[in-house]
């Protein structure tokens, strides 16, 4: 081999040793049972804005109601859309993403595995509304956080199969955000809430309390 040839190996061979190093160091830090929605983007711009949200705030997995079908049933050909890649910034290689063709392909898949839905949406009669900040969201130990269409919102069905409606509070003359702006918002606060207790816990309902704490942030 040559010298040149030697050193491109070399360097290959440090990449992945780096990539092991940082996938061992962020494991600890992942929060399990934590499940973005995003239900039928209409930009795919904005649906590789969420998985880069999702991906660097540690939540688990991202799933997408794609009734359109913009993107690939299977996992590694959708890994390799370049579209997805690129608006990502990489995160889609790295990060589980599942699609559905419908809202209730995918409320049906999440209630078999005994998730807990809660919507993003301003205030809807007769449900169970808060404020981002003044939410808990812990009590559950599987939750799906579920956005909304960029111009309609969040459909009926997934409210109604909800939990409760959480609203990021606005205090300007503007009085919405953009997808990927609001999804970065909560599930930075959920993420946070849901990485310190299982931080403390080792099980539900507080049983398991762990004699020393795990981190919850990643040194430097």
């Amino acid at each position: 081999m040559s010298e040149t040839g030697e050193e491109e190996t070399g360097k290959e061979n440090r990449s992945k040793d780096s990539v092991r190093g940082r996938a061992k160091a962020i494991k600890p830090f992942i929060c399990k049972n934590l499940i973005a929605v995003i239900e039928d983007p209409s930009n795919i711009k904005n649906i590789g804005t969420v998985i880069r949200n999702v991906n660097a705030l540690g939540v688990e997995k991202v799933y997408i109601v794609d009734p359109r079908k913009a993107l690939p049933d299977d996992w590694q050909e959708m890994r390799g859309k370049k579209s997805l890649s690129k608006t990502s910034v990489s995160a889609v290689k790295w990060s589980f993403v599942k699609r559905f063709d419908t809202t209730e392909d995918c409320l049906a898949h999440l209630e078999r595995k005994n998730f807990h839905s809660i919507v993003t949406s301003p205030h809807v009669k007769g449900m169970d509304n808060v404020y981002l900040h003044e939410g808990e969201f812990t009590e559950h130990a599987k939750l799906a956080v579920w956005f909304g269409n960029e111009k309609r919102g969040i459909s009926d069905l997934a409210v109604k199969r909800s939990d409760m409606c959480v609203a990021i509070p606005m205090f300007g003359m503007i009085e919405s955000l953009n997808l990927g702006t609001s999804s970065g918002i909560v599930l930075y606060e959920i993420a946070k809430q849901r990485r310190a207790y299982q931080s403390r816990y080792r099980k539900r309902d507080k049983r398991g309390e762990r004699a020393k704490p795990l981190p919850t942030v990643i040194a430097p």
